[in-house]
């Protein structure tokens, strides 16, 4: 992803903001039941934790995790995310942070485990193993990950474009304002995943959903970013 590409997708987000939890209404029974899910997962992978969120955006897992955790620094890019994360009126053990998620060492602060709601599927595959190492070295060794994002469904989120000449793909997405946005979406299958999350980190725990898919591992080592 280029410089214009980040800035694109910054920008679909700013716009987005004010209706982004559109997604999080449950769709049917199955939708709902594996969002409760996700909840349930997250809490107990950050239980008594310091925990730094990539991609916060507006909060609505901050809330979560805050209700479990020590402390969470929850970072996002977009400005306009932000600000509806800080109408949620947050706990006091939450902190919200203006951060780019490819310029974590910027992110004050020690933490003991790693929050990404959502988020993977926006990263181009050949800046993948840059964001975990960057991640990782944020992180205390043992530390906690929890990841969780999209299953593929045709026919939800936009429609789905060709891979490119990097394996990445996108979506034509069309917003409240009627503006449309292609936007970098991609989409893993479990044997990718773990394969991606696996190097330099034990306890991998992997479950493939209908609507979505969870991470969860422990950090051992790291690359210096």
């Amino acid at each position: 992803m280029t410089a214009l590409e980040d800035a694109n997708l910054r920008r679909y987000y700013d716009q987005r903001a004010a209706e982004y939890e559109q997604i999080y209404r449950p769709r049917d029974e199955g939708h709902g039941r594996e969002l409760g899910e996700l909840a349930r997962e997250l809490r107990t992978a950050l239980e008594g934790r310091r925990v730094l969120e990539v991609a916060c955006g507006t909060g609505y897992w901050t809330g979560c995790a805050a209700k479990v955790a020590r402390a969470v620094t929850a970072t996002d890019a977009s400005l306009a995310m932000l600000a509806e994360a800080r109408e949620k009126a947050l706990p006091a053990n939450v902190t919200l942070r203006f951060g780019d998620a490819y310029h974590l060492a910027a992110v004050d602060g020690e933490f003991d485990a790693g929050l990404a709601m959502f988020w993977v599927s926006h990263v181009p595959r050949a800046r993948l193993r840059a964001f975990l190492d960057a991640l990782h070295a944020r992180l205390l060794p043992g530390s906690i990950v929890y990841f969780a994002d999209s299953v593929y469904l045709p026919g939800v989120g936009g429609e789905l474009l060709p891979a490119d000449g990097s394996g990445d793909t996108y979506k034509l997405r069309r917003l409240a304002d009627g503006g449309r946005h292609r936007v970098l979406k991609n989409y893993f299958s479990e044997r990718e995943l773990a394969g991606l999350l696996a190097p330099g980190t034990s306890d991998l725990a992997i479950r493939m959903g209908s609507h979505f898919w969870s991470a969860r591992y422990r950090v051992i080592s790291a690359r210096q970013a």
